[in-house]
């Protein structure tokens, strides 16, 4: 192996950051351009098979790491990829209201979502490639994400769901002052010459743009919840990017998948809560009271347990107001 494939890059060897680098664009061009080419909608069922095809590439890619490294290592990575997987669910419902609250029909949200998806995963690598700089200088910023976290997910337990309200959105009315748009969707497009109401013919955005913006600037905010809790999991920049990125192409799938049942997960919030207040306090228990690290192994374990909980829970609830709904009409 050449010297410079075998050199360190923050930390990994150079050439697994090259295998990484080269399987997630081979499996978006492979989606993009064979998968999905040419289609303005993808159905449920399409849906459910990419979703399924990224998330076993996620989990598949813990073998890599294993392999390379060890499975505590591979342990890491898994919390991390599930921890961040589940906060992308949560970005989902945003993404919903967004799109409904702008009307934007379902054929053209396959547009936006994948140039939303790109720009997620440069937004992402910009921000994590930030955090790991000054995490690096200032060891006590790790303290300071716990104490975010668990203030986020005990704020997320007393609140419950919260309506996100895109009207009032300070970046929407931003928008509206600062650029023209259209009052209706143009097709697919993102921007169109049109005359203004003085006549004259300039360049203005359409409501699917603003969609487009919207999407970027709700994962810049769930960001801030993200990229702690995976920060608060490791430190290990590989592993910190490579989950996440993971994780986040295939939310484009999992939504399609997932857009008609997104409500029916009752109580996933209150599991991505104790997620929040888990990883935050095993922190503070080891940095201010001094008890030992959680291992990866328990942490996998827990981490799956309290999703699990979420999971099953909104099923039961759902079950039981199907149950109720039936005995009403009889």
């Amino acid at each position: 192996m050449p010297d410079f494939l075998a050199a360190p890059f923050m930390g990994t060897p150079f050439w697994m950051w090259a295998i990484f680098f080269i399987l997630v664009p081979a499996i978006l061009a492979f989606d993009l351009g064979v998968l999905s080419k040419g289609q303005r909608e993808i159905g449920a069922k399409q849906a459910t098979r990419l979703a399924a095809v990224y998330i076993s590439a996620g989990l598949l890619f813990s073998l890599v790491i294993a392999w390379e490294r060890n499975w505590s290592d591979a342990f890491t990575y898994l919390t991390a990829y599930v921890v961040e997987q589940s906060l992308a669910l949560d970005n989902l419902f945003v993404i919903a209201v967004i799109f409904a609250q702008l009307g934007v029909p379902r054929h053209l949200q396959h547009r936006a979502l994948v140039w939303g998806i790109i720009g997620v995963v440069v937004l992402r690598g910009v921000l994590i490639l930030a955090g790991s700089v000054l995490i690096e200088q200032y060891s006590w910023l790790l303290t300071v994400f716990a104490f975010i976290l668990l203030y986020t997910g005990i704020k997320m337990l007393r609140s419950g769901d919260v309506e996100y309200d895109t009207e009032s959105s300070p970046i929407l009315k931003l928008l509206k002052k600062r650029i023209p748009i259209t009052e209706g969707l143009r097709g697919d497009a993102f921007f169109v010459r049109e005359a203004n109401a003085a006549g004259q013919v300039v360049l203005m955005a359409t409501p699917l743009f603003v969609a487009l913006v919207m999407v970027e600037i709700a994962d810049v905010m769930f960001a801030f919840d993200s990229i702690p809790a995976v920060f608060a999991i490791t430190t290990d920049a590989y592993l910190v990017f490579t989950s996440n990125i993971f994780a986040i192409l295939g939310l484009r799938a999992i939504y399609f998948a997932l857009a008609a049942a997104l409500q029916q997960f009752e109580y996933l919030k209150y599991a991505l809560a104790g997620v929040l207040v888990f990883i935050g306090g095993k922190i503070l228990a080891h940095d201010i009271f001094g008890l030992p690290h959680i291992s990866s192994g328990w942490s996998l374990a827990i981490t799956l347990m309290i999703l699990a909980a979420g999971f099953i829970g909104s099923f039961l609830h759902g079950r039981r107001i199907e149950a109720s709904t039936l005995d009403g009409k009889e």
